[in-house]
């Protein structure tokens, strides 16, 4: 059967994008494959990507569509002579070629005919060009009169099916049996006969053409360079991959850095070398070494030795640039920058830097001094004063030379330049730690100027966000607002930090500007209420605003952490809650508890009373609230049951008091007997009304009783 052959050749594609576009192109492809009727075995579909060219082959393709049959539906069996006759020759069959069929309607004739399947070749010439207009990019560009779009600009498209040419047109290039191979190390266009040729025809062209290999080379060897000089590698495992988008034909090598440079901070020298050039860093000891290793996409007669020199000249200007940052920033302090901030815009309507940094410093030091106060056992070995000073410089690196140079090293250069100016190693911490986190990945804080650094930042631009109705819609999420807020609750829970949320975002509102009620911003200004930045009357409304954001960012995490979404709502609906380590820990309560072979059977008892109770209030038309009068007990179960319930009420109230919501869960777990007792022995409805109405009665104080702890009708299957 024939093998499909598919190469779009273009300018370099970015690296981050190689990988996407070959699904994409794989995807696209396949789908209109099977629209076609032309039948693929998807486990033995490949796609390729290099730095020049997206691949795609399909084996075993059939040579010809299937045929297929096609009905037509007709005119009733009793129409009139000229509607049948109408339709047979819009068909051009006879009636003898018609099916007679019984429908709802009664008999009615229906056409039936064979439809001839076409050839492969013929159907492929359609749909590739479909195929490849619909490959979506993040980001492409037109070149060329027909306006059609690609992530660069394509130079040749190779497309055999059984080794013959499929010929279509995109984008101006016809489609052919040529390709290129690597544009230095190969010359002129390469013939490709079929597609069991291509990947050797290729390599011999010095182009590898998985990316697996590519990559597993380039890890390889990067790491046995330094080990033969008994180094060992130090990068990202990222690196690999980056380059490996890079190059066709992957050469590692390894260079030298002038150890004039070796005094500069290693962040300053990794981020040079790996997020700028794409080199990996040597270490000896945990210490960088003036050492550093790259990938070419070359071979050269001198095993390299003049491209060598040449990255090793690159990397030195850039170092030498750093250098010469390092020492000019340092004699100029953070303090000294401060002003500067003035002229860097934060957002047009929450004003600038140094007014950001005004807002963090103050609210750095409420919230240290409140988590400090409402965390008597976390350690303090800092002042508010501490916080606040971090706050007010957390953000001046932003004027820096060297973060101007390498925007990925603000914060780290600041924790240097705090430190140069002899700053408390924890103000420099904090700085360098306000960030974080970015990402569900990176390490939270844990010292208590630092995290109240990084909270204040973090409320700060959510709730100036929230002023001037800037929040997420959908899948738009423009100034990371759910990263902010995430970064909010895991500072909150891994630091288990008893805080009330809905303080803290007070006080951080209380960092803006609020109009008065019934005053215009016109007449405020007019006012002479010149400083800061008034926003109309809504605090109240901001404030819950941002206090469901969170929650339901909140509740997000908690899924995310394994906890079941009705657990989760059953404790949410409970109360007024804004303390995030109390609730997290009451939903793990509630877990185990309801993953217990008590709370199960418990759940089950409280549904049972639940939808009786609806079922009778529904009934007659009244609400059974309050308590059971023990003189109308007639079984010895009732009493069994009040006893337990009142003990249980009561360990249950004491324990949510002190949120040892284990033992609440404890308590609860005794009903179960006397529960399960009390539905087997004692008949509900029974035909004494006092006593019916007092059975009621007492399964709404089931129901209540079990609400103490959590909302169990929010609770599922």
């Amino acid at each position: 059967m024939p093998d499909l052959l598919l190469e779009v050749l273009s300018e370099e594609i970015p690296a981050r994008m190689q990988a996407g576009g070959a699904a994409e192109l794989q995807k696209q492809v396949l789908a209109r494959l099977e629209e076609a009727r032309l039948e693929f075995d998807a486990d033995k579909v490949e796609s390729y990507a290099t730095p020049r060219r997206l691949a795609l082959i399909v084996p075993g393709l059939p040579a010809v569509q299937p045929d297929i049959a096609v009905k037509r539906k007709g005119p009733r069996v009793d129409a009139p002579e000229k509607a049948i006759q109408g339709f047979l020759k819009s068909t051009g069959l006879t009636l003898a070629d018609c099916e007679r069929r019984e429908t709802p309607k009664g008999p009615v004739w229906f056409a039936v005919s064979q439809e001839k399947g076409r050839p492969a070749a013929a159907v492929l010439a359609d749909l590739l060009p479909q195929a490849l207009a619909a490959v979506s990019w993040p980001k492409s560009m037109r070149w060329e009169a027909s306006g059609t779009r690609w992530v660069r600009p394509i130079r040749s498209i190779l497309c055999l099916l059984d080794g013959a040419v499929v010929p279509f047109s995109f984008a101006g290039v016809d489609s052919g049996r040529t390709t290129l191979g690597h544009r230095f190390l190969s010359e002129g266009t390469l013939t490709i006969d079929k597609a069991g040729g291509y990947e050797d025809a290729l390599e011999a062209a010095k182009v590898m053409l998985s990316f697996k290999t590519r990559a597993q080379k380039i890890r390889k060897e990067a790491w046995d360079l330094p080990a033969r000089e008994g180094f060992t590698l130090a990068a990202d495992q990222w690196l690999a991959d980056e380059n490996a988008g890079l190059v066709e034909w992957p050469m590692v090598r390894m260079g030298h850095i002038d150890k004039r440079f070796m005094d500069l901070p290693s962040e300053v020298l990794r981020s040079a070398m790996g997020k700028h050039q794409r080199y990996f860093g040597v270490r000896d000891d945990g210490r960088l070494t003036p050492h550093f290793v790259m990938v070419a996409n070359t071979e050269t007669k001198d095993d390299c030795a003049a491209v060598i020199a040449g990255n090793e000249r690159v990397l030195r200007a850039r170092l030498a640039d750093a250098q010469f940052f390092w020492s000019k920033d340092k004699w100029r302090g953070l303090e000294n920058r401060l002003p500067q901030l003035g002229g860097v815009v934060f957002h047009a309507r929450l004003g600038s830097m140094a007014e950001k940094a005004a807002r963090i410093e103050k609210l750095a030091r409420s919230l240290f001094i409140s988590i400090r106060d409402a965390n008597p056992n976390w350690a303090v070995d800092a002042k508010p004063d501490d916080a606040a000073c971090a706050g007010r410089l957390c953000k001046a690196d932003l004027v820096t030379e060297m973060v101007g140079e390498f925007p990925d090293l603000q914060g780290v250069m600041g924790r240097y330049y705090a430190r140069a100016e002899g700053k408390d190693s924890t103000i420099c911490d904090a700085i360098a730690e306000h960030y974080a986190p970015q990402g569900p990945g990176e390490t939270c804080p844990g010292r208590p100027v630092s995290v109240s650094v990084a909270l204040a930042d973090k409320l700060d631009t959510l709730a100036g966000f929230f002023a001037i109705d800037e929040r997420p819609t959908g899948s738009k999420d423009p100034f990371a607002l759910r990263r902010a807020a995430l970064g909010v609750i895991r500072l909150i829970i891994e630091n288990k930090l008893r805080l009330s949320l809905g303080d803290a975002l007070d006080k951080t509102l209380d960092g803006y500007g609020w109009l008065p009620q019934g005053v215009s911003a016109l007449a405020y200004a007019l006012a002479g209420h010149g400083t800061g930045l008034p926003f109309e009357p809504g605090k109240d409304a901001t404030r819950e605003a941002l206090l469901a954001f969170i929650d339901d960012r909140f509740n997000v995490h908690l899924r995310d952490l394994g906890y079941r979404h009705d657990y989760i709502n059953a404790v949410f609906s409970m109360a007024d809650e804004d303390d995030l380590v109390r609730l997290r820990a009451r939903v793990k309560a509630l877990s185990n508890f309801l993953e217990s072979e008590d709370g199960a059977n418990l759940l089950t008892a409280y549904r049972r009373a639940a939808n009786i109770l609806r079922i009778e209030e529904r009934k007659d038309g009244t609400d059974y609230e309050g308590s059971a009068d023990t003189n109308l007990f007639a079984e010895p179960e009732e009493h069994a049951l009040h006893r337990c319930i009142v003990a249980a009420s009561a360990l249950a109230v004491g324990a949510l008091a002190h949120e040892s919501f284990e033992k609440a869960m404890a308590a609860m777990a005794t009903l179960r007997a006397p529960v399960d007792a009390f539905f087997d022995n004692v008949t509900v409805n029974c035909e004494e009304p006092e006593l019916r109405q007092n059975r009621l009665l007492m399964l709404s104080t089931i129901r209540i009783t079990l609400d103490l702890v959590a909302d169990f009708s929010k609770i599922e299957g």
